[in-house]
Parts: C-alpha cells; sequence; structure tokens
C-alpha cells in the first residue's frame, strides 16, 4: 500500500462501533443530574410558577428518564448494526485516529481520561448546585440569580466529563477491536 492511500476498514474493523460506552455513562450523568435536581423542580414547578401537581412534575421527570433511556438504546443498536454494515450509517470524521501512530493516540486518551475524570470529579458538586440554582432563576426569569462563575464551572464539569467518557470508550472499545482481531 502507497504511503499517500488510505483504504475503507471493513465491517469486522469497525465492530464494534464506538460510542456505547460513551452513551452508557452519558445517560447515567442524565439519570443523576435528573435525581439530584428532581426536588428543585418539583418544587418550582407546582408552588413557584406554575400550580402543577408535584406527582405529574415528578411523573413528567420518570417519564424523560425512560424517553432519553430509549433513544439512547435505539441509537446505539443503529450506530451497532451500520458497523457490521447491516443498516446505512454515517460517515464519522476520523481526524485524531488517521494523524497519529497508535501508542501516541492511546497516550493522548489515557491522559483525557486521567485529566477529563479528574476534573469532572472536582466540579461535580459545584456543577449540581449550579444546575439546581439555575432551575428558580430560568423558571422565574430572574437573571440576577445566575452566578456566572458557577456557571463557567458546570460548563468546565461537562466538556471534561465528555472527555472522559470519549476517551474511556475510545480506549475500552479500542481493546475489544484488537483483542477480537487476535
Amino acid at each position: 500500500m502507497q504511503a499517500g492511500t488510505t483504504r475503507e476498514p471493513t465491517p469486522d474493523e469497525r465492530f464494534p462501533a464506538y460510542g456505547p460506552l460513551e452513551a452508557a455513562l452519558g445517560y447515567v450523568l442524565f439519570y443523576v443530574l435528573v435525581d439530584r435536581v428532581t426536588p428543585a423542580v418539583v418544587e418550582v414547578f407546582s408552588g413557584t410558577v406554575l400550580d402543577f401537581s408535584p406527582s405529574f412534575v415528578g411523573f413528567t421527570l420518570a417519564a424523560l428518564l425512560w424517553i432519553v433511556l430509549v433513544v439512547t438504546v435505539v441509537d446505539e443498536l443503529r450506530r451497532q448494526l451500520a458497523a457490521r454494515g447491516i443498516v446505512a450509517g454515517q460517515p464519522r470524521v476520523r481526524g485524531w485516529s488517521r494523524v497519529t501512530p497508535a501508542p501516541l493516540r492511546t497516550l493522548g486518551y489515557l491522559v483525557a481520561l486521567a485529566v477529563g475524570a479528574g476534573v469532572a470529579a472536582l466540579t461535580f458538586e459545584r456543577a449540581v448546585a449550579v444546575i439546581q440554582s439555575l432551575i428558580p432563576a430560568v423558571a422565574t426569569v430572574d437573571p440576577g440569580g445566575i452566578d456566572l462563575i458557577g456557571v463557567v464551572v458546570m460548563v468546565v464539569f461537562f466538556v471534561a466529563y465528555s472527555t472522559a467518557t470519549h476517551a474511556l470508550d475510545r480506549l475500552v472499545i479500542g481493546a475489544v477491536r484488537s483483542l477480537a482481531a487476535l
């Protein structure tokens, strides 16, 4: 094969597709956040802003959890079937994986995992507190109740968590692919 050419990976080389761990950990975070902010949401929408019953607000949040779970599972099934060539899939941008050699890419994912997980762990509680404080501020349209530094910390948490889950997914799925190729 010449140095400037690329070849399309076979379905066996693309399976399992990247993303299931990232999606699962994303859903776990969504579940934890909904669980933690449910009392604030129930208070705001059942007493302060609107006059919904607390049980209706709780039921709506529970239904939202189920809807997001179903959408996540269906999307991951579609992605795995596309990796096998059974259904049509969307082409993915593969810049990082084509530019660097595998050991350097693995080291980059390990560093991203360690830094992302560390930053996410340090900022989690503050991010949850900010989300809880944003609920009444947004619901009552009170921009004075928004802690801008807290919002920055919340964004840093989500970026760090996303980076860590992405790196973990790439490392684990890459290892599974390597073991399957043996």
